[in-house]
């Protein structure tokens, strides 16, 4: 499996409290329950980033746990094992270990004693083979899995604009587009990770996780159009002069307070009997 696309801590740091609210908590309740036996719960976050998944999840889940951080990032896991809470929801304490590590060599063995396995905004940047893969090495884990915020290709923007649709389908052929020898599955990648554990024996609950942005995401809203723009053109260079007029009116929406936009996303959690 080729390690994702790498972003900036100042980006991921942009997302985070937007990630937050809109994470399915409806899919804890079926984790929890199925948690609840085990004494101390290994929890191994794939592409950790700044730690946001363990900032949102630790506090929300009872009883000791230890988190295994991986990440290639060497500084992203310094942050991610700085900020971790020290508490879980029942006041037991919470540790954390840091592994700099390509998810390209991900094995099985790397979730050996793992509770749960879980990652956030990473199966989007990932091939069919890959997620593939990904399904294997927890299936071999046999524990539970939660995969929140993968682009599920839903966006509307209100109001609307005449060129919406179009921008809409560069910019998700961008997001499926070849790297390399891999092609990556972006708003297909939730379909093909639930046939993925599916095959592999497990139950998947699917809920979805959108953004819902507003005027008080103005600095979210700002960049997400600035790389959603950039990424159409690059797949058709010829929209570049509509696109920054394009540009200018959204972001001068969005300044005002008067755009509103949302994201789809899909959130899953698998569980093997």
């Amino acid at each position: 499996m080729t390690a994702p696309v790498a972003f900036s801590a100042a980006w991921l740091r942009l997302r985070e409290e937007a990630d937050a609210v809109a994470r399915a908590e409806s899919l804890l309740d079926p984790l929890r329950r199925r948690l609840a036996y085990r004494s101390r719960l290994v929890v191994c976050d794939l592409g950790c980033g700044t730690g946001a998944m363990g900032r949102w999840l630790a506090g929300r889940l009872p009883g000791p746990q230890h988190w295994v951080l991986y990440d290639r990032d060497a500084g992203l896991l310094a942050q991610a094992t700085a900020t971790l809470p020290r508490v879980a929801a029942d006041g037991t304490p919470v540790t954390a270990t840091a592994r700099r590590l390509d998810l390209a060599v991900l094995t099985g063995r790397d979730l050996a004693g793992a509770g749960l396995v879980t990652a956030s905004a990473l199966l989007d940047l990932l091939s069919r083979a890959e997620v593939g893969r990904l399904a294997a090495a927890c299936a071999r884990a046999r524990c539970p899995v939660l995969l929140t915020l993968t682009v599920d290709g839903h966006v509307r923007l209100d109001p609307a604009d005449p060129l919406d649709a179009e921008i809409a389908a560069a910019s998700h052929a961008h997001q499926r587009r070849r790297d390399g020898h891999r092609r990556l599955l972006g708003p297909d990648a939730a379909a093909v990770a639930v046939e993925a554990f599916e095959r592999h024996g497990a139950r998947v609950l699917v809920r979805g996780s959108p953004w819902r942005l507003g005027g008080g995401q103005a600095a979210l809203i700002r960049q997400w159009l600035w790389d959603r723009v950039e990424a159409a053109c690059r797949v058709r260079p010829e929209l570049a002069r509509p696109a920054a007029a394009y540009l200018s009116r959204r972001l001068d929406a969005a300044a005002a307070g008067r755009l509103r936009v949302v994201v789809g996303h899909r959130d899953l959690l698998a569980l093997f009997d």
